[in-house]
């Protein structure tokens, strides 16, 4: 898929080294098609972290996707400079007019706040109602699928006891809704949280479908209205070393944590992780594209 970002994003050069078709502005302007447009509200810390790996999970599918970055203009981001901000990010007040083919809401490491502590919650909530009326199809990330699901259907998060650390086994289970099509029976995915909403809650609510749950970190994938909401609890875009990179800094920080379930060879952090849920992460975003965003959208936004 050509994927079409600015030609300076640093995330550009990394893509291209994979064999990943990345266009710049120029090569885009002369093909006679129309790309999808797709804003991405990045709210993690770490911002060229989560780039690289949507745009990488972008890579499978043939449509060409025009994608913007959107931050929040009531939070100040401290892990990524102020200059790659205002080169490739825009906030919501300046894109507020638009419409989008989709909206990706990433997660964030704010879960163990109340969502009324959150400095950009009532941004947040904006964002959310602008997307019914702006946006065709909106995927919901971890914290952020928590905070669609309580703004949307009122189901509230629960702290668990320890957190959610690892890769764990999902089962599909609705197959006749095309968001799965091509998982196997049991697929792999990653958690890094320590919160999460009741599988019962969800379940139990007549405007939600489970699509993919599992017996230790619940249900991991979730749509209602027809697609035009999807909640992905976990983190299928991670790549191989996020989890390590977590567990490392939480280490280094004396803080306690356990080893990423189902990670490391022999549960050993001296060994390379074990990259498991890479293909599934693939068909996920190809799907979500493809069926719920391309299929949907009209031409004229």
């Amino acid at each position: 898929m050509p994927i079409k970002i600015q030609s300076d994003l640093p995330a550009k050069e990394i893509l291209e080294n994979e064999n990943i078709f990345v266009m710049d502005e120029n090569r885009a302007l002369s093909q006679n098609i129309r790309p999808l447009q797709i804003c991405i509200l990045n709210l993690m810390p770490v911002k060229q972290d989560t780039e690289l790996q949507l745009l990488r999970a972008f890579s499978n599918t043939p449509l060409q996707v025009d994608v913007t970055f959107m931050n929040t203009g009531s939070h100040i981001s401290v892990n990524t400079p102020t200059n790659h901000l205002n080169q490739f990010y825009n906030s919501f007040q300046e894109l507020k007019h638009n419409k989008y083919d989709g909206l990706i809401i990433t997660g964030a490491p704010v879960e163990q706040l109340g969502y009324e502590e959150v400095d950009y919650w009532e941004e947040l909530c904006e964002i959310m109602e602008w997307s019914k009326s702006h946006v065709t199809s909106t995927l919901h990330i971890c914290w952020g699928a928590q905070a669609g699901l309580f703004y949307h259907y009122g189901l509230d998060k629960e702290l668990l006891g320890e957190k959610l650390f690892g890769v764990f086994a999902h089962k599909v289970a609705n197959r006749r809704e095309p968001l799965v099509r091509g998982f196997d029976d049991y697929f792999l995915a990653p958690h890094s949280r320590y919160t999460t909403v009741s599988s019962e809650a969800i379940h139990h609510n007549q405007e939600l479908t489970v699509l993919a749950e599992s017996e230790e970190a619940g249900v991991f994938l979730a749509i209602a209205d027809g697609g035009k909401h999807v909640f992905v609890m976990g983190h299928p875009e991670y790549d191989r070393y996020t989890l390590h990179n977590e567990y490392m800094r939480d280490k280094n920080k004396g803080l306690t944590i356990e080893v990423p379930v189902n990670y490391y060879p022999q549960d050993d952090s001296n060994q390379k992780p074990l990259l498991q849920w890479r293909s599934h992460c693939n068909a996920l975003y190809t799907n979500w594209l493809n069926y719920y965003v391309y299929q949907v959208t009209p031409y004229e936004l």
